[in-house]
């Protein structure tokens, strides 16, 4: 007779400093051997989570911190990008990147579904999991590289937010229509009011932008009024709290809307500059942010990917390996077409492709919303979920390798 032995799950601040802890150590490890400190965190989470160890599970609140995690990346790399170079790269033929590196893959995903002869709604998200770039994923292995402020990392960012910003409002219309009778005429009216929606935010992000712009372009009134309020304010740290409401209020718009809240995050932080708020003002607000970030959830959110691998729930072996075969050459194809048609060279063209393959917390989020739903069964969503660690392990040693190679032809 099988006896199944009790699982002991330890208080959560004990696991919280087992997982910082490991998640940290491993960091470091792969920052000595000159890789991203990522991979380490999510390696730690593997050894940790039911994989190996079955020490830690992903709770509720490691997803609660993870997200925070994310939200803090999302906002630091923000800070760093000049929005007016991002919709630079989204004119002409860029856009050409951006449409190739979404559509190939999405179309080569329900490939995927329809030939292992899944459910219509199982296929839609099984392509749109392959589909999606994660752009917080792709910030941080861009910053490990110290490449986000290159061309190819703001081509990158640009082509990941156009992507997500499409993934996740097709999300919000599956969502939308799965309780219908999915008849034509329902699936069109919803599809109709998200692209209303997202048409609004876009609204609300340009007044704001052009309205920065402009005051900016007469002086720097908004850095002298901020000063002599925060000197008017008697609490601690209000410059940072001030920032916050301000990303919070975006963040707050996009969810509502039906979209994920780091795009909202992500435009808000672009939205704020040393023209905007002046020089010291934003090295406080980026202090302050990457110690938080990078020291403590950062490392916790990486090591929350490692936790939902699972190897025991998979039983169609040949589905997970075409899931993760497509995955790999649909997005690094995209890219690497998009980039050609934009007029791109070979090489620069390849990074691009390369660049756009992890998923991570995008493809998760995704990959658990639909789980949630209802519209795909415990082994879709660990196909996906294994998809999403193996591409975002992968990428930060590709995308180093193909550095490597595009510096060493513009030397030679």
């Amino acid at each position: 007779m099988h006896l199944e032995l009790p699982h002991f799950e330890l208080p959560f601040f004990t696991n919280l400093l087992i997982l910082l802890v490991s998640a940290r150590f491993f960091g470091e490890i792969f920052e000595r051997l000159k890789q991203p400190a990522m991979i380490g965190e999510i390696i730690a989470g593997i050894i940790l989570g039911p994989s190996l160890l079955n020490l830690i599970h992903r709770t509720e609140e490691i997803k609660v911190i993870s997200e925070l995690g994310v939200f803090l990346l999302v906002i630091l790399a923000g800070l760093e990008i000049n929005i007016d170079d991002i919709l630079k790269s989204l004119r002409g033929r860029n856009l050409l990147i951006s449409i190739m590196a979404f559509f190939l893959p999405i179309l080569c995903g329900f490939g995927v579904g329809y030939m292992f002869g899944q459910e219509a709604m199982t296929t839609v998200f099984i392509g749109l999991c392959v589909a999606i770039t994660a752009l917080p994923v792709s910030i941080r292995i861009l910053m490990d590289l110290g490449k986000i402020n290159s061309e190819v990392g703001q081509k990158i960012i640009s082509v990941a937010i156009f992507d997500d910003v499409l993934a996740l409002t097709v999300l919000g219309v599956l969502l939308n229509i799965k309780d219908t009778d999915m008849s034509m005429a329902v699936i069109l009216q919803v599809t109709a009011i998200s692209l209303l929606k997202l048409i609004g935010f876009i609204v609300i992000l340009s007044f704001s932008y052009l309205m920065i712009k402009r005051v900016s372009l007469k002086g720097n009134y908004f850095e002298e009024y901020l000063n002599r309020f925060l000197l008017f304010l008697k609490g601690k740290e209000p410059l940072f709290a001030l920032f916050f409401a301000f990303v919070l209020l975006f963040a707050t718009v996009t969810e509502s809307l039906g979209f994920h809240f780091i795009i909202g995050a992500f435009f808000a932080s672009m939205l704020i500059s040393s023209t905007v708020i002046g020089e010291d003002n934003l090295k406080n607000i980026e202090s302050t942010t990457s110690s938080i970030a990078m020291g403590f959830l950062a490392p916790i959110f990486f090591a929350g990917i490692g936790l939902e691998f699972n190897i025991s729930s998979i039983e169609n072996i040949g589905l997970l390996v075409a899931v993760v075969l497509v995955s790999y050459l649909s997005k690094i194809i995209g890219g690497y077409l998009g980039g050609k048609m934009a007029g791109l060279d070979r090489r620069f063209s390849l990074l691009m492709g390369i660049g756009l393959n992890a998923r991570g917390i995008m493809e998760l989020v995704i990959a658990n919303i639909a789980y949630k739903a209802g519209l795909i069964n415990l082994e879709v969503f660990s196909i996906l979920v294994i998809m999403g660690v193996l591409t975002t392990l992968t990428t930060p040693l590709m995308l180093r390798s193909g550095f490597r190679k595009l510096e060493t032809a513009a030397v030679g």
